[in-house]
């Protein structure tokens, strides 16, 4: 009986043995799960692009050209004003003063004119019947036309206190910001040189200037051709800027000045751009992208910018075959829009690309593709 339960007890262990040999046995894993998608084809717009600096579309020193105690600041330093305010007051009296003595001196001129046009005619009509020389009919042509010169020269007086007179008044000379006051009341301005007093910018419109080289400038004069857009109709051209802190190119203007010449120095030219700018966010100093599209390519292959990498050749794509096998392609890119790279060559319309899980994708491994969009990417 217990030899019976001895061979049991070996033939239950072999079996035992034979199991456990059976469940070691080596089992290859699946193929690594990887997102691919297909290049998108779309419509790239084409740009050329450049920095740039804004600037005010005008922007003037107010200065005292004349010499005075400044009686009157009529704004708040940054406020906004309109042209022909009231911004500041040189003491006047001594210009009123001036223009009144020029006038009066204007008047004696004339009424001493009068006179002696009158002697002339007198002497004129003597003479005519020869009660009169031909000597005193000369000296009394020769005063009245020295009056009449003096007239002259006194209305030019008083036009100058005019002039001097409403040098007190300094007003904007277009509607803009006025920055803050340089001088206080009560302070003697405009001595032997004129005083800065403040500056006014117009803010609204706004410049940007930028420079295009001359490869650029090329590609943008053949684009007007192609759009039956003639050199003077600048504002049909639209230009897109961006700040720093900004995404994209939020703000849109048009050209509104390009230089006749290249600048031999840099082989570049300078060009500007005017947009709206009602609400003040740019402001003149600072610095902006530009770009300036000049035409728009259409089914162009587009796939994410996440899924290309490089190595000491160039720039790289991963593409799985029709047999789910991973393979490494060369390719030349070209533009971007909207997170996605343009494909010049290098990969076929449907070809199935590699845009997640890049780090279990090796080249020649084979992989279970899940298919996913490439705009989403």
């Amino acid at each position: 009986m217990l030899r019976f339960r001895g061979g049991a007890w070996l033939i239950a262990a072999g079996i035992a043995l034979a199991g456990c040999k059976e469940q070691n046995r080596y089992v290859p894993p699946p193929p690594p799960q990887v997102g691919v998608a297909v290049p998108e084809q779309r419509d790239l717009t084409r740009y050329v692009t450049g920095t740039g600096n804004v600037s005010a579309v005008n922007q003037v020193d107010l200065m005292a050209r004349v010499q005075g105690f400044l009686q009157q600041i009529g704004y708040r330093d940054g406020a906004t004003v309109h042209k022909g305010d009231l911004l500041f007051v040189i003491e006047p009296q001594p210009y009123e003063a001036q223009l009144q003595q020029a006038q009066s001196d204007q008047a004696g001129k004339e009424a001493q004119a009068k006179q002696t046009d009158a002697e002339y005619n007198r002497q004129a009509q003597l003479g005519s019947r020869d009660f009169a020389s031909r000597s005193n009919v000369d000296t009394a042509l020769a005063n009245r036309d020295a009056a009449r010169a003096a007239v002259l020269g006194a209305q030019a007086a008083t036009t100058q206190a005019a002039i001097q007179l409403s040098y007190t008044r300094v007003t904007a000379p277009f509607d803009g910001i006025v920055t803050a006051h340089l001088v206080s009341v009560g302070t003697l301005v405009g001595g032997t040189q004129p005083t800065k007093l403040a500056t006014i910018m117009q803010l609204d419109p706004i410049w940007v200037t930028f420079t295009l080289s001359e490869q650029d400038v090329l590609r943008v004069r053949a684009s007007l051709r192609r759009r039956g857009i003639a050199q003077v109709e600048l504002a049909k051209v639209p230009v897109e800027i961006g700040l720093q802190d900004e995404a994209g190119f939020p703000h849109r203007g048009t050209l509104d000045y390009v230089a006749p010449a290249l600048d031999p120095a840099t082989g570049t030219i300078s060009v500007r751009a005017v947009f709206d700018n009602a609400d003040r966010v740019l402001l003149p100093g600072y610095f902006a992208h530009v770009r300036v599209p000049i035409e728009r390519d259409p089914h162009v292959l587009m796939v994410p910018e996440v899924a290309l990498g490089a190595d000491q050749i160039g720039r790289t794509l991963l593409v799985v075959d029709a047999q789910d096998v991973v393979q490494l392609r060369h390719v030349t890119v070209g533009d971007t829009e909207a997170g996605l790279r343009e494909i010049t060559s290098g990969i076929a319309p449907g070809e199935r690309i590699v845009v997640e899980g890049l780090q279990r994708a090796a080249p020649g491994q084979k992989v279970a593709p899940v298919l996913r969009t490439a705009a989403a990417h």
